[in-house]
This record gives C-alpha cells, structure tokens and sequence, in this order.
C-alpha cells in the first residue's frame, strides 16, 4: 500500500494468498467496530452471531443480561458465606468449592468482557442493567443478605 511514498508493506496481504484460494479473489473482509455503535447488526461473541437476524440479537441480548446477573451472584455475600461454611465443615472440599467458583467467576467475567467488545451500545446497555439487577437482587439485602445467611446459620448450622 502506497501512503504517499512511503511503503507500509505490512498492510498488504500476505504473499500467495490468492494462490492458497485457489486463484479466488481474497475474501471480503468484514468491518470490526472500534467505536460504540447501535443497531441489532453485529457479532457478539462468536463470528457472525447474532448477525443480521433481530430474534438472535435479543437471544444475543439475554445472554450477556444473564451473565452479568450470574456475576453479581457468584461474587455475592451469601455466596461466600456458604462458600466459608463449607470451609469450617470440610477444608479441602470446602477450598476446591472456592476455586471452582473463583473459576467460573473469572471466565464469566471474561466472557462479559469479550461480549462488550463487540461495542455495540444495546449490549453495553444490558450488561449495565445485568449488573445493576444482580447487585440489587444479591448484594443490596433484597434476595438473602447478611440478615437471611444468620437467620439460615440459626436455622441449620450446617447450611451456611
């Protein structure tokens, strides 16, 4: 590619990739947003999901709103509340019990992250709302907070 004299041969395809086609031209290349963007035509997490198809956009939509709820579930106080009594209970159980869900954790946060890479603001938006939703059904109080772990530990030593 020429930029007026100087040469950036790096931009340009590698050598023989016509020839690797089979002579075919090379593939059009599809363009990768680097900005917010809106509208339902896009790829979140995997090539060519959910694409042009509405219905799959809002499955696509779901999705990252579930994994941002899950999220907040997984670094909860109630979770780790049972998490530690497991720990009391059985220590090296209760230590693969964290790590497991340290784990899964950690690549939901990954995926989530991946999936607003895509930079499409409606997916942006929903992962926002997931988040906001998880926190208030998990860590304000409203879905088993400090107060339900203690009246469950009173209840059952052996839950929490």
């Amino acid at each position: 590619m020429d930029m007026g004299g100087h040469d950036m041969g790096g931009m340009s395809p590698p050598a023989g990739a016509g020839a690797a086609q089979g002579g075919a031209a090379m593939k059009s290349m599809r363009y990768t947003h680097m900005t917010f963007f809106w509208g339902k035509n896009s790829e979140v997490l995997f090539t060519m999901w959910p694409g042009t198809r509405g219905g799959m956009y809002a499955l696509a939509l779901i999705f990252v709103f579930a994994l941002a709820v899950i999220l907040e579930f997984l670094g909860s106080r109630r979770m780790d509340a049972c998490l530690a009594a497991l720990v009391r209970r059985a220590p090296a159980a209760g230590g693969f019990a964290r790590t497991a869900v340290h784990t899964v954790r950690v690549g939901v946060a990954y995926l989530l992250m991946l999936a607003l890479m895509s930079f499409n603001g409606g997916v942006f938006l929903v992962a926002v709302a997931g988040h906001a939703a998880g926190f208030l059904a998990f860590r304000a109080d409203l879905c088993g907070g400090p107060a339900q772990v203690e009246e469950d530990r009173k209840n059952d030593p052996a839950c929490c």
